[in-house]
């Protein structure tokens, strides 16, 4: 192997190093939608969508609606402890503060998934589109994974 085709390599495994291997981001104006997940899905039973929104503006913004063609009906959803029992409501608009950020996870704020026709497993995705009041609309690609305890969203009333 030459000099040349060495630094070649350490430069190429060095550039891959750095790269972030799961590059999973959505721009809309002044925000960027990282990472949205969902866990495997069952089909006919409620699934939840998993994402956070950074706002580098210097104006706050909402999220004010979610759509999907994998599911009949998309809501905005926040779980909240109230006495020590665990309760999930449907919410408007989710704000994401001006420099800041809103992180929609499990047990907080979600996109709430109805009527899913398909089981998704592990691997799999779907697409979401996200209306904000300013930003606009922007269409993300939720990715299916296994991630911590599973949440049992079957007690939903729809």
């Amino acid at each position: 192997m030459t000099l040349f085709s060495r630094i070649a390599a350490v430069a190429a495994l060095t550039a891959s190093l750095t790269m972030p291997a799961t590059a999973h981001e959505f721009e809309a104006g002044d925000l960027m939608i990282d990472h949205p997940w969902s866990r495997p899905t069952i089909p006919n039973r409620p699934a939840a969508a998993y994402l956070t929104i950074h706002n580098s503006g210097a104006e706050a913004d909402r999220l004010v609606r979610a759509l999907s063609s994998a599911f009949t009906d998309v809501e905005l959803h926040l779980s909240a402890k109230t006495d020590g029992v665990m309760t999930m409501q449907k919410v408007e608009t989710i704000e994401i503060p001006a420099g800041g950020m809103a992180e929609l996870a499990p047990g907080g704020y979600h996109v709430m998934l109805f009527g899913g026709t398909q089981k998704m497993i592990e691997g799999d995705s779907f697409t979401l589109m996200l209306d904000f009041e300013k930003a606009g609309s922007v269409e993300v690609i939720v990715n299916i994974e296994k991630r911590g305890p599973e949440t049992d969203h079957s007690t939903h009333k729809h």
